[in-house]
Order: structure tokens, then sequence, then C-alpha cells
């Protein structure tokens, strides 16, 4: 039976930002419109929710309503020849690749952690290191299951819908409750990455690489050490990929230590961050320059730790994650990275790739072709959103734009220059549907 009950506090999966809820618990996909109903008895407004690896507060709703689709976690069909794939909202890319990779088929683009649900990789849009090759999520989607409050059970597609259809792709689950979705998964030979790195001394090498050897590797990604500075700065490791056509199909079931506890807050700081990314450096140097490595430990390192966002203390972490067209990413990361190294608020987890031409059906999709720079930011309060702020600027001058998906603070101003495509999904949002970033974005200031 459908019901509501009072949540204890949700957090962000930062932990920075914490609300109070109201969830709709469903029995089945067809009882959204119960959850619509049950917003109206209440008086609130409704959100979907899976497994809440959104970084800020774009999948929360404080002191009003939550769907929560998790429930919603049974495949309906798979055809073996093609690949395609249909399933419920609240299925995992954990539970597809358990279902896919022993019949030879993998995710068409895949996030940095298997803990997202199927309703959130396509309201987020999703992408992955081959982005080059094959865009976001939304590109492979063929068609999914709505709810609304205005029209009710409805299938969308790019034939059928098709506003709604690209306007729910990357739409950050605002025009409707996503019921299931049907994708197109990709063929492999094995479950193994041939995998290469390269080092790099400074950023102008990261760029001098990556035109070189993108194109060799059907997924590329680079870690960067963001606490140098001068002949150094942005120095770190390029790694690419190749699925490998030997070594089996196995599964990787998720798994791992927890971290049962928030690290003391002191335990970050800029020395120990300064040593970590020397150490890693050092580490990722001297490996085997060409390996083969397991699907698992090359997409998902950060999933072998359960509650890995504990590290960054009780008050939790922001991530700022831009994409900078590239006739300005060489200079306005360069300038990024000397302004978060001189501040000593680097960051362990520091990300950079290209992202290519291949445009996604959705209005707001987050890439585009440029360079994306993904960092994570101990919450140290106004320190950190003072030196957020001060990147934002970087990127609204270099013509770029912030991921929703990742954010918990940007202003309206910052969010609507970057997404004139917003208005359009405000059209088309289902009335009884919000969420704390749209308020806070949408917003007139």
């Amino acid at each position: 039976m459908n019901r509501v009950r009072e949540s204890a506090t949700h957090l962000s999966w930062g932990r920075a930002i914490r609300a109070h809820h109201k969830i709709f618990e469903p029995i089945d996909r067809h009882s959204a419109l119960a959850a619509f109903e049950a917003a109206k008895k209440e008086g609130v407004t409704v959100l979907g929710y899976g497994l809440g690896r959104s970084y800020g507060d774009s999948n929360l709703n404080p002191n009003e309503m939550l769907f929560a689709s998790r429930s919603l976690d049974h495949f309906i069909a798979l055809d073996l020849e093609t690949g395609l794939i249909r399933a419920e909202a609240g299925v995992s890319l954990a539970e597809v690749l358990e279902i896919a990779v022993p019949r030879g088929f993998f995710l068409p683009t895949t996030p940095g952690s298997q803990f997202v649900t199927l309703a959130g990789a396509l309201a987020n849009d999703v992408h992955g290191k081959n982005h080059h090759r094959a865009g976001c999520f939304g590109n492979a989607v063929t068609r999914f299951g709505m709810v609304r409050s205005d029209r009710g059970e409805i299938e969308v597609s790019s034939k059928s819908h098709s506003d709604l259809f690209a306007a729910t792709i990357g739409g950050l689950g605002l025009t409707g409750l996503i019921t299931w979705v049907e994708f197109q998964l990709t063929p492999i030979e094995s479950a193994y990455i041939s995998e290469e790195t390269l080092v790099f001394n400074n950023a102008d090498e990261f760029f001098e690489i990556e035109e070189t050897h993108r194109n060799r590797f059907e997924y590329t990604v680079s870690w960067i050490d963001c606490t140098t500075q001068g002949k150094k700065l942005g120095r770190g490791i390029f790694s690419g990929g190749n699925w490998s056509s030997t070594g089996g199909l196995d599964v990787n079931r998720p798994g791992g230590p927890i971290l049962p506890f928030d690290l003391p807050s002191f335990a970050l700081n800029p020395l120990t961050l300064k040593a970590f990314n020397a150490t890693y450096f050092a580490h990722q140097k001297i490996k085997p320059r060409e390996r083969s490595s397991h699907y698992s430990g090359f997409f998902y390192p950060l999933d072998s730790i359960r509650g890995w966002n504990r590290l960054y203390g009780r008050k939790g972490f922001f991530q700022f994650q831009s994409v900078i067209p590239m006739k300005h990413a060489r200079e306005a990361t360069k300038e990024m990275l000397a302004l978060v190294a001189a501040s000593g608020q680097g960051s362990m987890l520091a990300v950079l790739k290209t992202f290519g031409s291949k445009s996604s059906p959705g209005l707001m999709s987050f890439p585009r072709e440029g360079v994306t720079l993904a960092l994570d930011f101990k919450n140290s309060g106004q320190r950190t959103l003072a030196l957020m702020a001060q990147l934002d600027a970087i990127v609204k001058n270099a013509d770029g734009r912030l991921y929703p998906a990742k954010d918990g603070r940007i202003s309206a101003e910052m969010f609507q220059s970057g997404y004139p495509e917003w208005v359009n999904v405000e059209r088309l949002r289902d009335p009884l549907i919000s969420s704390a970033f749209w308020r806070r974005v949408t917003r007139s200031e």
C-alpha cells in the first residue's frame, strides 16, 4: 500500500545541505498519480528521488515531498540481439550491469558511480569518460514513461511528446515523475579495459596530450594536482582506455569497506592536501604505463569505499564542475587552477577532461564541446563560498557553465546565463513538481 511518512533529515551527497521532507513510498510505477493526489492533500509539491547521489540540492525539496522511486526496481524487457533494455525508474546502474555484462553488454556511458538510478541518469543526462565518442546518457535513450499531474500516464519519445522528451533529458526531474526508461546498451567482448597512462607536468602539456592522444581511446580522463603552482601548475595523469577482447565477462558486485564516521575537520588542510596530491602523483608515475583493468576499478574507484563522502567532515563538501568552450579553455583552466592553488583549498579529487561535439537531445544537458574541470572543496563556510564565486566569474567570462547535478549554491543569474533554455523547461514543468535548486535559480535577483 502506498504511504506518506515523515523523513529524517535528508542530506545532499555533499552533506553540506540538510533538509526535512515528507516521503511518498509507491507500491508500483502506476502509483505516481497517487503521489500527486497526496501532494495536493498535503498542500505541497513533489519531486522524484532515487539514490541521492546529486551533490547539491537539485534532488531536494525541503519541507515538501519526495517520490521515492528506488522501490520501482523491476526490469521490463531486454533484447539480447540488439541490447535494447527497458527497466523501471528506480533500477540502479549497478543492477543494469549485473544483467548486462554477463551477456556481453555495457552502459552506453556512465558517471563515476554505479549507484545512480535510471531516472536520475535521465534527469541529469549523465556523462562519462567517453563523451567525445558517445555523448551523454540521453543520446542512448529511445523512450521513457512519465506521469504528470495534468496529463496522467504518458509514453515519451523523440516522436511522441517530443517537447517533453527534450525538456526531460537533463531536466532535473521537473517535467513529470519518470516511471521507466528504455535505452540502448553497447556491446563488449570482455569486462576489462586496456588502459594507458601518460604523465603531464603542467596544464599546457595536458592540452597537448589531449589533442594528440584523445582519438586513440574510447575513454579518457585526467587527474589533476590542484595544489601546485608555477611551472608545475596543473600537473597530472592522463588515462585512456579501450575495451579489451580478453579477460571474461565477470561482474563486479558493489561492496568494500564502509567509512563509519565523519573525518575530523582538521584532517583536510593545506598541508595534508598538498602531501596527498604529491604522493598520489608520484605513485601514479611509477605504475606500469599499460595495464588491464576491470571496469569497476576503471570507472568506479570511489564506489569501493562506501560512504566516502564522509571524508570531508561533518560539514560536508561542495563540488564545482564547469565546462569551458575550447577557444577559452586553456587560459580559463589555468586561471582557475592558479586561484585554487593559491587559496590553499585544493581538492583531492580534481578531474580534467574534454567533451566532444556530439550534442544531447536534452534542452539543459550540461556537456558542450570544450574542457570540463571538477573539484571538491571541504565546506569551510564563507571562505569556500567566496572561492567558488571567484571560480564562477572565470567560468562566466569564458562563456562556460556549471553542472546542476553537482551544485548547491550558484546564483540565479549564473545559472540562467549558462542555461538560457531554462525558460522552456519552466514552461513544461509539471505544476506540482519543484525542487530547492529550481526555486533558487529561477527567481529574479
